[in-house]
This record gives C-alpha cells, sequence and structure tokens, in this order.
C-alpha cells in the first residue's frame, strides 16, 4: 500500500540534519535526487534540500521501494521513508550527515525531472549565461543555495537590531516625481495621466526626510532601489539598501549605529568580532593616497602628491611634461612598488598597457639603482640630479624599487592610480582577485567637498544631492568659492568598496536657498523640482540625517562572492537583460497607444 506522503506522512528532517544520534530513528526525507550508484542490487542515492544531502539506500528487501528506485535519475523530486542507520567505519567526512545512511522502506516519485543542461554541482563549469537562463536550476547548487541563506539571515539580524535600538521599519513609494541629482532614473508612463511619467525611486531619500519632518525621529526599511546605470561587478540596476534616518543626531551618533549594525552581522553570521569605532579618514587624505574615497587598506602601496615638489623645481627640474602638467594646473603622483616585491621588466610594460586603459596616454616608470640613480627609464636623460634626489626621498624610494608616476587633469591622474594600486595589489598577492582574504578594514571617509565642478559646462554640481549640511565655517563660501565647501557627508567603506553613504541634512531655509543659488537653481526652478519638500522643512522640520547601506555588496563582500550576480537571487546580466524571462521584452502598439507613447527605431548605422 503507498505511502500518503505529504498528506499524512510528513517530512520529519532535512537532508543535513541527521547525525549519529539518530541512530535506530524512523524518519520521512523530501528532496532531489543529487547522484545515484547502484552496486548491484542495492541503490544508492544522495538526497539533496537546501540544508545538504543524506545517503539512502534502497536493498531488494523492500522490494517495491528497490524497484522505484531503480528508475530515479538525476534530479527527479521524491521522499523516502526509512530507518537511520549507522555507516561505522565507512564515514563520509565531507558530509554533515557522513556518520549515518538511511535504509529506505517507502519511496514516492513526486516529480520526474528531464535531463538538465547543466549539472547541480558546487564547481559548475557551465558558463554563466546558460546559468542565468535557467537561474532556477542554478539557484539548486549549493553555494548560491548557502548564500541566499546567509542573506535571509541578514535581514533578520538588520531588522531585529534597528527594531531594538528604537527605529520603525517604514515604506516608501517605489513610484513617485522625478526629481534632479544623483543616478539616472527609471520612467513609467502614466496611463491616466497622458504624456505623464513616473520615477522608479533611486532611494527613499526625500521621502524618508518627510518621515522626520513628521515625527517619526527613527526610521528603517530593507528597500528596492532602481538605477538606470552602466551595470559593473558591484551594480545592478535594481538593487537592495538597509535605508536609514533619524533625528536629533550629529555625525557621530548615526556612526554609532551603523558600527553597532556591522558589528552584529559580522558577529552574529562570521563569528568574527569587528573592532569599533571605524577609523575616520578625511576625504582629500583619502583622494591624496589612495586617489578615491573608497580605499583598499588592507595593504600599502600610498600615493605621494609630489605637484608642490615639481612646482619648487621649476622647467629647470628638467622633466617638461611635469613641469607642463602643474603649469596646466594638474597635479603629478608617484607609487612605489617595493624591491623585495620585485616585477619583471616585462610585467613593468604590461603596467603601462593597463593605465592606458584606464584612460592615461602613458605610465612613466623609474627603476631605483645603487645611489638613487634611475634606471629603465627615459626620464633619468633629463632629470636633475637635484630633483631625482628630492622624489626619492619624497617617495623613500630604496634601491631596487619601482617607482611609477602619472600627471594630468586631477581627476584623471587619481582614477588611473587608483586602479592602478589595486590591480599591482592583486598581481603581488598582497590581496586575493575577490573576497577579504580574512581581513576587515572598515573605515568612515568624511568631510567631502559639497560641490563637484562639471567641466563640460563649467557649471557646479551637487556632489551628493542639494539637501547636504554644509560645514558651519564654510557657509560664508557658498557664493564665493563653492568648491571650498565642505559638508556633513561621509561614506563607509571596506576593502575598497563602498558599502554605505550618507549625510546630515540641510534643514535650515536660508541656507538651502545659498546652496540652490551656488547650482545655478533659481527660485522658481526649486518650487517646481523640489517644493514638496521646501514645503514640508518650513513647518518645524527637526534636524536630521542618515544613510543607506548597500545590502547586495555587504552580502557579496560578507560571503566572499566574485560579484553582485552571485548574491542576487535572480540579477540581470551585464547589459541589463533577463536571459531566463527574455526582459526586457517588446510591447505591442495597443498598449503604447493606451500609455500615449510611441517607440521609435533607432537609425540604421
Amino acid at each position: 500500500m503507498a505511502v500518503p506522503f505529504i498528506s499524512e506522512v510528513k517530512r520529519t528532517h532535512t537532508c543535513g540534519q541527521l547525525t549519529a544520534a539518530n541512530v535506530g530513528e524512523e524518519v520521512v526525507l523530501f528532496g532531489w535526487v543529487h547522484n545515484r550508484r547502484d552496486h548491484g542490487g542495492a541503490v544508492f542515492i544522495d538526497l539533496r534540500d537546501r540544508e545538504g544531502l543524506t545517503q539512502v539506500v534502497f536493498e531488494p528487501d523492500s522490494k517495491e521501494a528497490h524497484e522505484t528506485a531503480g528508475h530515479l535519475r538525476l534530479e527527479y523530486c521524491v521522499g523516502i521513508k526509512g530507518k537511520v542507520l549507522s555507516r561505522g567505519k565507512n564515514v563520509n567526512p565531507k558530509m554533515k550527515t557522513g556518520e549515518i545512511e538511511v535504509k529506505a522502506s517507502d519511496l514516492t516519485i513526486f516529480n520526474r525531472s528531464e535531463p538538465t543542461p547543466f549539472l547541480i554541482e558546487d564547481n559548475v563549469e557551465t558558463s554563466e549565461e546558460k546559468r542565468l537562463a535557467h537561474r532556477y536550476l542554478d539557484l539548486r547548487r549549493g553555494p548560491l543555495q548557502k548564500t541566499l541563506m546567509t542573506r535571509s539571515k541578514m535581514n533578520t539580524l538588520a531588522r531585529s537590531y534597528m527594531a531594538g535600538n528604537g527605529f520603525l521599519e517604514l515604506e516608501t513609494p517605489f513610484m513617485g516625481k522625478y526629481t534632479p541629482g544623483g543616478a539616472r532614473n527609471f520612467l513609467v508612463p502614466s496611463r491616466l495621466n497622458p504624456g505623464k511619467f513616473y520615477a522608479l525611486a533611486e532611494s527613499p531619500q526625500l521621502y524618508k526626510q518627510l518621515f522626520m519632518v513628521a515625527g517619526f525621529d527613527r526610521y528603517f526599511q530593507i528597500v528596492k532601489c532602481f538605477r538606470d546605470e552602466d551595470l559593473r561587478v558591484d551594480r545592478q540596476p535594481e538593487f537592495t539598501q538597509i535605508d536609514v534616518e533619524m533625528s536629533f543626531v550629529t555625525q557621530d551618533d548615526i556612526f554609532t549605529i551603523i558600527e553597532g549594525l556591522l558589528k552584529k552581522l559580522w558577529g552574529e553570521v562570521l563569528g568574527i568580532d569587528i573592532p569599533t569605532p571605524f577609523m575616520r579618514m578625511d576625504f582629500y587624505e583619502s583622494m591624496a593616497k589612495y586617489g578615491n574615497d573608497k580605499p583598499d587598506l588592507r595593504f600599502g602601496l600610498e600615493h605621494v602628491v609630489l605637484t608642490d615638489l615639481i612646482r619648487e623645481h621649476g622647467a629647470a627640474g628638467g622633466v617638461p611634461m611635469m613641469w607642463d602638467a602643474v603649469q596646466d594646473k594638474g597635479i603629478v603622483k608617484a607609487m612605489v612598488v617595493p624591491a623585495e616585491k620585485a616585477l619583471s621588466r616585462a610585467e613593468s610594460d604590461k603596467l603601462e598597457d593597463f593605465a592606458k586603459q584606464a584612460g592615461a596616454k602613458g605610465l612613466a616608470r623609474a627603476k631605483v639603482g645603487e645611489g638613487g640613480e634611475w634606471t629603465q627609464s627615459p626620464l633619468s636623460k633629463t632629470i636633475t640630479p637635484a630633483l631625482r634626489q628630492a622624489i626619492n626621498q619624497a617617495v623613500n624610494a630604496k634601491t631596487g624599487d619601482l617607482i611609477l608616476f602619472q600627471f594630468g587633469r586631477e581627476s584623471l591622474v587619481h582614477t588611473v592610480m587608483a586602479n592602478l594600486r589595486v590591480h599591482v595589489a592583486k598581481k603581488l598577492g598582497l590581496i586575493p582577485e575577490y573576497g577579504s582574504g580574512g581581513q576587515w578594514k572598515f573605515l568612515w571617509v568624511v568631510n567631502p567637498p559639497l560641490f563637484e565642478y562639471d567641466e563640460e559646462t563649467n557649471t557646479w554640481a551637487a556632489a551628493h544631492h542639494a539637501f547636504t549640511r554644509p560645514h558651519d565655517e564654510d557657509v560664508q563660501y557658498l557664493g564665493t568659492d563653492p568648491g571650498r565647501v565642505k559638508c556633513h557627508r561621509y561614506d563607509v567603506v571596506l576593502n575598497g568598496f563602498e558599502i554605505g553613504g550618507g549625510s546630515i541634512r540641510l534643514h535650515d531655509p536660508k541656507v538651502q536657498s545659498e546652496v540652490f543659488k551656488a547650482l545655478g537653481i533659481q527660485e522658481e526652478e526649486a518650487r517646481v523640482k523640489f517644493g514638496f519638500l521646501l514645503d514640508a522643512l518650513k513647518f518645524g522640520a527637526p534636524p536630521h540625517g542618515g544613510i543607506a547601506l548597500g545590502m547586495d555588496r555587504l552580502v557579496m563582500l560578507l560571503t566572499g562572492a566574485e560579484s553582485l550576480r552571485d548574491v542576487i537571487p535572480f540579477p540581470k546580466t551585464k547589459t541589463g537583460t533577463d536571459t531566463m524571462t527574455g526582459a526586457p521584452g517588446d510591447v505591442d502598439e495597443k498598449q503604447l497607444r493606451e500609455l500615449h507613447v510611441r517607440s521609435v527605431p533607432l537609425p540604421q548605422k
């Protein structure tokens, strides 16, 4: 008589749960056939669910189950009932359940499986494109299931921590009004309002400020956000962030809350005690030493800015290209590759190719010989001994060291040198290609500029958003020297990744007006773009500030995943497509007419 699995006979354990303590028990397991072995009588399978594997044996004395087991194939979805037996000396140390096996008395096949397009195994060699096209199968693999289970645990821990610290979990709309600033928005046409568009929220920024005006005091949300940006290893068009806003706080209060949250996540998930408070670094120090505002502090290879030194020696220093860069308001930077980590001549030459890929025209370099002489460098032919000695001293170069130089426009030099620093570190084995390598270097980057200068339009733009509070002592420069204004904005950084960013907000209407003027936004334009928030700030808005942590990046770093696609259940490809569902897809003309939208094909090239 068939056993009524599911309706009456319920699962008793998962496939990763049974141990020697369960020997002799009758158990019921559900799962998928991970592999099958026929030993000329007994049939063995490893049964898999999200918790692990259990070996199941079908002996001829259980005639019906044994006969059915002969028809099992990989990925069949089955249920079994049986008794837990000890494996004696045949323990499999690679399995959590390796001490036991289940001798099955009953077997049912819930569903058969066609041959899968790739094997469901931990280290699959199938292309990512094929795996994403069959993501529901890819997600059966152990590493991905473990990652998503970790992500689920992190969500639970975050909610528990925030609630325990007095935060309310409140929701905000996905569809709102487009407001300029930040990333490019996805636009959604409104059928009921012809010619009008919603914007998918790139963050809940304005809404969470309204929560503060409304008096909710402490808000958080684990929320989906949307940005129509070019993709990379740590960016997806839709992503998740832990969004936080607090009233009546300073920057330090926000840091304390976030450090506590990260400490809890690393402690509960990895068993690692993260030291707090985190190190703090001024934005301009970060740019000077590392070329960006998200430095990886697991290794050295710091940059040295030589601009003033070149200016001091002038054209007489013998390096015309460096002098020209300084004269043209550019900068000069250097980085030393130490002799004990020596690169071959061929490897050094390849660094120039890397620099060019990052946007540089080339890469000047010099090998330091005995007595401080430079070799393997065209610079050695013209540089004066005085400038060469001054540079060696400034970068603390020793015999055998390789000095790498970059000079020109400041933003480009920083970018090239930042990328080069990380590239060299990986090449020298100072950090792994991905993952932490067992090191966790958290820090806060603070006191950045409020504005960025747009060289194409010759105007100032908000570096973060127009509602970031400037330093009180810098307010005087809003109308005269915007580039000098620092602000209460901050990023929390881990191992070279920005994992969160936020700011103390502006709640003073007078200063807000001056910020708009510096951005070239007149009162009428400000009303059109931000009127609802400006109105709200007039009604007793409290001092407030907040931050958003990138949940996907946190999971990626904590689990050691190679990319964001490995920590998001159903990610998009590098081109923003979903090969599994075919999104984005076509719509018919009737749908477009209902939305009052016309699709115009691109001209043929």
